[in-house]
């Protein structure tokens, strides 16, 4: 059948294009949990893309670098599914009295393992 479509044409571009990705278009076939496509990841780091062209010209290089960090940890809220505004309001008044030993206990990961230990407790 193959050789009855002109390749040039837009039918035979589509089935090169569909023989060349074989292998994962198989994989999609046998394996129900793969997505046919990675528009929810796409979907996810559009604000990352927009923000880039909005932060071009942010000033000075240390508010970029800074900036980053901030928008990563928000990131990481989210993708967590932590409040943003209470992690941040917590951590940041518990900051100037931590230690070296404490300081991962402030990360987005383990700040909502503690959030969630109370309330386990108290059910």
């Amino acid at each position: 059948m193959r050789r009855q479509i002109l390749p040039k044409s837009n039918f035979g571009k589509a089935i090169a294009y569909a023989l060349e990705r074989w292998e994962e278009l198989e994989t999609y076939a046998y394996e129900g949990r793969v997505e046919i496509d990675n528009n929810p990841c796409e979907r996810s780091i559009r604000p990352t893309a927009v923000g880039k062209k909005n932060w071009l010209f942010i000033g000075e290089a240390h508010a970029g670098n800074w900036s980053a960090i901030v928008y990563t940890l928000i990131e990481c809220c989210h993708r967590r599914g932590i409040d943003p505004f209470a992690y941040l309001k917590d951590v940041l008044t518990r900051l100037p009295a931590a230690t070296n030993w404490t300081i991962g206990e402030l990360t987005p990961g383990a700040w909502a393992a503690a959030q969630v230990r109370p309330i386990a407790a108290a059910a």
